[in-house]
């Protein structure tokens, strides 16, 4: 069941907000949260329902071990890493099996050049978010920073629909300590403002993402060499469908916890206007970033041991974010290249340290765009099936496959031709596509995001960057506004499209 369907918007969430505002008026908190875990699972089953029997085994086990981990403490004084060790290996073995083996034997077998086949594995929903979220659970038990929950609680703590198919990627403290706080009610503050966030990440994937989508760069293989014009058109219309499916599954997940007064983890954060790599992986998957940094960085070591150590530690865990975000070595490449990203940009910081042109106004435009740029490079890779693919596209960035506009354009670009090599015709990027980046980009740059607009009522746990000038406030023009977009959306909501990062 995906958020952006008929099925969840005008069934499955109303059926959820009805039960747990009858379980928690009358029958308590216990009961309206045991609602939720249960509206959880329906939610996860309608995907496929003999997975529901991995993810609850996933669950008792690792609630389990970390309750035997804090009767060790409580008994010895001190925790057993080789409990935590057990634990987080189970789990990394289990995501291997499901998502790297087949990648795993056709590597082997491409290398030896023997024929090892393996039947393929279905990748379970979710299976990556609901295992991440446990590894830190079980850290965090090890190092006695969790107190002590009952079964309940962390199963809502793992299961929580909002969260629970594309992150973001939750901690214990995140979450657990609003569940003990909660009454189990519902507020009508609470639904109108997450109601609103809820519009507006639907209005962003619907409208947004799935328009711009016809015009980006396919995911299969490119029959002919793109032309400079429909190369550069095809990765930015990528780069903004992955940015608007991205922050709008991002601000639907807010909306929807704050709908039952749990406020979400921040994981997105207008990352195209950063103005570094670093700025950039502080905003982009911010809990997944925050889970690489503090469960694998800081474990390799971090900027403890020197600087080319910490660059290795740096560019080891992007390596492993990429290959987390597919089984494919255009993923690793992906990681490795925002890898060296990071390396120039901690080598340029600690050239430029102290010098005043650095921070100039021109400087900070320069950034921005080298920035942008850099990651539109890497978009080839990570949206591309193949090198041979991905290298076709960015030689037609370069222009080296030639330039064609679209025949529209020609009255209005004619006094160029005799200084540039344009040619006419019907473009392989069309006048509509470059219309839609017209639309989007400013978008993107010059508007406030979600939570700036929504910053009076905090509906996520971060507080935004940046304040505008106008914001929302409890006023019938913001209903109203709010009642539009979900209207528009509805309405053109023509077919159900999955979420970029489903089934990461």
């Amino acid at each position: 069941m995906l958020f952006n369907s008929y099925e969840f918007l005008l069934v499955f969430l109303p059926l959820t907000l009805a039960i747990y505002a009858v379980c928690g008026r009358f029958l308590g908190k216990k009961s309206a949260l045991f609602s939720l875990v249960v509206a959880s699972l329906i939610f996860y089953a309608r995907w496929n329902p003999p997975y529901v029997l991995l993810i609850l085994t996933s669950i008792v086990f690792n609630f389990l071990m970390g309750t035997w981990q804090q009767a060790h403490i409580r008994k010895f004084k001190n925790p057993s890493k080789t409990v935590m060790i057990a634990g987080v290996a189970l789990n990394i073995g289990l995501l291997a099996y499901y998502k790297y083996a087949n990648f795993a034997v056709s590597t082997v077998a491409g290398l030896t050049g023997m024929n090892w086949t393996l039947e393929h594995i279905f990748l379970p929903l979710a299976l990556s978010f609901f295992t991440f979220t446990q590894i830190a659970y079980l850290v965090d038990v090890w190092e006695g920073k969790i107190e002590n929950y009952n079964f309940l609680d962390y199963c809502f703590f793992v299961l929580f629909f909002p969260h629970l198919i594309a992150g973001p990627v939750v901690r214990h403290h995140e979450i657990l300590p609003q569940v003990k706080e909660s009454d189990g009610r519902l507020r009508f503050e609470f639904l109108s403002v997450g109601l609103t966030v809820l519009a507006i990440g639907l209005f962003k994937k619907v409208v947004f993402a799935d328009h711009i989508a016809v015009y980006a760069l396919p995911a299969g293989e490119i029959t002919s060499p793109p032309t400079l014009v429909a190369a550069w058109g095809m990765v930015l219309a990528y780069a903004c469908q992955l940015y608007f499916d991205f922050s709008g599954y991002s601000d639907m997940a807010i909306g929807l916890g704050f709908m039952f007064g749990i406020r979400m983890p921040l994981n997105f954060n207008s990352p195209y206007k950063a103005r570094s790599i670093i700025d950039f992986w502080r905003r982009w998957h911010i809990s997944l970033s925050r889970f690489l940094r503090d469960y694998l960085y800081v474990r390799l070591g971090g900027n403890r041991k020197g600087p080319w150590r910490r660059y290795l530690n740096l560019f080891i865990t992007m390596l492993l974010g990429g290959l987390w975000h597919g089984a494919g070595w255009t993923f690793v490449f992906w990681g490795g290249l925002h890898g060296v990203y990071l390396l120039i940009n901690h080598a340029w910081k600690k050239l430029v340290k102290g010098k005043a042109w650095a921070g100039s106004r021109c400087m900070l435009l320069f950034y921005h765009l080298v920035t942008f740029v850099a990651v539109l490079v890497a978009w080839v890779f990570f949206r591309s099936h193949s090198f041979e693919n991905a290298l076709m596209v960015l030689k037609g960035m370069i222009g080296w496959n030639g330039i064609l506009l679209d025949y529209r354009l020609e009255k209005w670009l004619q006094p160029l031709t005799g200084f540039l090599p344009l040619r006419f015709g019907v473009a392989e990027f069309g006048f509509t596509g470059m219309a839609w980046l017209l639309v989007l980009l400013p978008v993107i740059f010059w508007m406030p995001n979600t939570q700036e607009i929504m910053f009076r009522a905090r509906p996520a746990l971060e507080q935004p960057d940046a304040v505008p000038k106008f914001g929302w406030s409890p006023v019938r023009s913001w209903a109203v506004f709010a009642g539009l977009v979900l209207g528009a959306a509805l309405l053109l909501m023509g077919h159900v499209s999955e979420f970029l990062y489903f089934q990461f």
